[in-house]
């Protein structure tokens, strides 16, 4: 029997996705109710059918991808269109602390969907490139096994409801920790009047660094809004008694400092472009 599978909102990695598995024969239900009209090309380009929740809670595995801040929201919306008897495969597969991801396991359990802890690591998929991981844990990860059969790679690891969370986080503290300390300290940089000399360095020492950051950081400003719930949730997963709690919290403050950079201008999002086009040193 072919299953149904569900990813509500159609964001960037919730279609990249759909899309993969819609080529391989699959069908997949979003919902883009209040989402603007770019997201809705999107959805109908990559070969998804855009539905209302009621439908979404019918499907047979459901896949949340959105924003951290909204997760919790997300399932009770589903819980709360879940048709009686019904008891899909819900995969919490966002960038959350364990703490939030059992909240809202146990909020979609409570309600009868079999849940499945989830983390995506790497980019949306691209034609030509390698997709992204999704690392599963729980007592159901393995009943989420068949879609490697539709061209979405997926690993279940040992443990139950967290851990793959906290894998994704700390995977993603690690990449997008160096991709802000990079935007910090090159602004910074700039500001203080030294970025030549700083670029001049980094291409006589750190000539793979610079590339690094020439390739990430152009691509980061776009999506710095949606990195700072997630630096919040590394920073309560990490903990309020660890010294480096402070750090994740402020590496929040940053990406939303750089997220109003860009809401303010996007054609010149401020110094850290300067410290960027200096290919002359």
């Amino acid at each position: 029997m072919t299953k149904t599978i569900a990813i509500p909102l159609g964001g960037q990695m919730g279609t990249g996705i759909g899309g993969v598995l819609c080529r391989h024969g699959a069908t997949v239900l979003t919902c883009t109710e209040g989402r603007s009209q770019a997201t809705k090309e999107r959805v109908e380009k990559a070969g998804m059918k855009d539905v209302d929740w009621s439908e979404i809670a019918s499907a047979d595995i459901i896949l949340s991808i959105v924003p951290p801040g909204i997760a919790l929201e997300i399932a009770e919306r589903i819980a709360a269109a879940l048709p009686e008897g019904a008891s899909p495969l819900f995969l919490e597969l966002n960038a959350i602390s364990p703490a939030t991801t059992i909240e809202v396991c146990t909020r979609a359990k409570d309600a009868g969907m079999r849940v499945v802890d989830g983390g995506i690591i790497g980019g949306p998929p691209q034609p030509g490139k390698s997709g992204p991981r999704l690392y599963l844990s729980g007592e159901a990860a393995h009943e989420a096994l068949w879609l490697n059969e539709l061209g979405v790679d997926v690993q279940v690891i040992e443990g139950d409801i967290g851990a793959a969370s906290a894998l994704k986080l700390c995977y993603g503290a690690m990449n997008k920790g160096e991709t802000g300390l990079m935007a910090a300290m090159m602004s910074a940089a700039e500001r203080n009047g030294i970025g030549r000399e700083l670029h001049a360095e980094m291409v006589r020492s750190r000539p793979a660094a610079l590339k690094m950051a020439e390739g990430a950081l152009p691509k980061m400003y776009p999506k710095a809004y949606r990195w700072v719930d997630e630096m919040r949730e590394i920073a309560e997963f990490l903990g309020k008694d660890r010294p480096e709690y402070k750090l994740w919290q402020g590496m929040a403050d940053l990406y939303q400092a750089l997220a109003d950079d860009y809401a303010g201008s996007k054609e010149q999002v401020g110094s850290l472009d300067v410290f960027l086009a200096r290919k002359e040193d």
